[in-house]
């Protein structure tokens, strides 16, 4: 290497130190850039939680305090019954608690819009209908059902002191169901075969990857007709002698709102407006279906930004091209 090529290596190499710090030098202005715009985010953000914070507390005293006089309750039971859905028998509870609480309610009505769902969960409803209307024994209680109040949609408005319902609702469905599958065959066709070990001569009850077993046949069917038995005795208790017994009525059938006002499963044809203007002759319907407290809510969201920002936050990185 000659002295001239030296002295152009030499000039390469500062050449190159001096751009690499150039960049270097970039890159750090554009990310304490970056950290003072997360800074005012989380600073701006936290500003705003308290913000809400303290308009929650100096206005929460009087946030329950409105100016309605009396006024009717409508709770809504919507979709399937079970405890990990809106239907659950926990908010439905809350709900059904929050109105009977309140001097101003004139009256409750259970705005019923469901295909049913677990049995556990309506009868839980059910139960604390019976137990609130004995607290409070001038409180009158309505089932108002609309597209569907069928199974434990029915069953929660049997404890009401009337159903109703449009025409062209669905009712009834006063039964109960057990679903399975079986693949012995198909297990069979592709190989496989099935191994399961059990402490307990009934632990493998029903198991779909073995031969059904009478035994456990009619030991599911005792167990649904004793829940059967169960929901019939409910719709008699809150039914009475309404009820034109017949033993379709209980078969699981449903019927259209028309023919269940014949067989006695509703007391009329109405939806809540008409329940509350004319049967309670109260017009003002307030909602007290059960939602997550709005602090709750606005704790959820700001987790949420808090989270993101933070995800985002370390996506930023040195990058030098």
């Amino acid at each position: 290497m000659t002295e001239r090529d030296g002295e152009k290596n030499s000039h390469l190499d500062e050449s190159w130190a001096r751009e690499t710090l150039a960049k270097l030098a970039q890159a750090a202005v554009i990310e304490q850039r970056r950290a003072r715009r997360w800074g005012i985010f989380f600073k701006a953000l936290g500003f705003a939680y308290l913000t809400v914070l303290l308009v929650l507390a100096f206005a929460g005293p009087w946030a329950g305090e409105s100016a309605l006089g009396p006024h009717v309750a409508r709770v809504s039971v919507s979709g399937i019954i079970a405890a990990d859905d809106d239907a659950s028998a926990d908010n439905i509870i809350q709900g059904l608690r929050s109105a009977f609480e309140e001097a101003q309610v004139a009256g409750v009505i259970l705005d019923i819009n469901s295909p049913g769902g677990s049995p556990v969960q309506a009868g839980q409803v059910y139960d604390e209908i019976l137990r609130l209307k004995g607290e409070h024994p001038d409180m009158p209680v309505y089932a108002v059902i609309g597209d569907i109040g069928a199974s434990g949609g029915y069953y929660i408005a049997a404890a009401a002191d009337e159903i109703y319902a449009n025409r062209a609702s669905i009712v009834g469905s006063i039964g109960v169901r057990a679903d399975n599958f079986g693949f012995t065959e198909a297990m069979e066709k592709l190989g496989v075969e099935r191994r399961l070990y059990t402490a307990g001569q009934n632990k493998g009850f029903l198991d779909p990857f073995l031969p059904e077993d009478p035994r456990d046949v009619a030991h599911l069917q005792q167990l649904l007709n004793d829940i059967h038995g169960q929901f019939i005795a409910a719709v008699r208790q809150g039914r009475g002698d309404r009820l034109q017994e017949s033993p379709e009525l209980y078969s699981g059938l449903v019927w259209t709102g028309e023919y269940g006002l014949e067989l006695g499963l509703l007391d009329g044809l109405a939806d809540v407006r008409y329940v509350a203007e004319e049967l309670l002759e109260v017009e003002e319907v307030v909602d007290y279906s059960y939602r997550p407290p709005l602090f709750e809510q606005i704790l959820g969201q700001v987790e949420t930004a808090l989270v993101g920002g933070l995800l985002r936050a370390s996506e930023a990185k040195l990058e030098l091209h």
